[in-house]
């Protein structure tokens, strides 16, 4: 949990997240959102619109995206 806690402070912060995070746009019906690793296969989605930052799902590849 103290990885999650980090890289949500990452965000929040407005900092880069490095590779070791595997950060990237989706694509689909998720293009507004971005998609990190938080650990082996367990992700967050997020979205950043502005200034709000919306935390919108985290689990592994197959709970998330099939």
């Amino acid at each position: 949990m103290p990885r999650a806690v980090g890289m949500l402070l990452l965000i929040a912060g407005d900092a880069p997240l490095g590779a070791e995070w595997r950060d990237h746009a989706l694509r689909g019906p998720w293009s507004e959102y971005r998609e990190c690793h938080i650990g082996g296969d367990f992700l967050l989605i997020y979205r950043i619109a502005g200034d709000v930052i919306t935390f919108a799902r985290t689990g592994t590849h197959a709970e998330l995206l099939e």
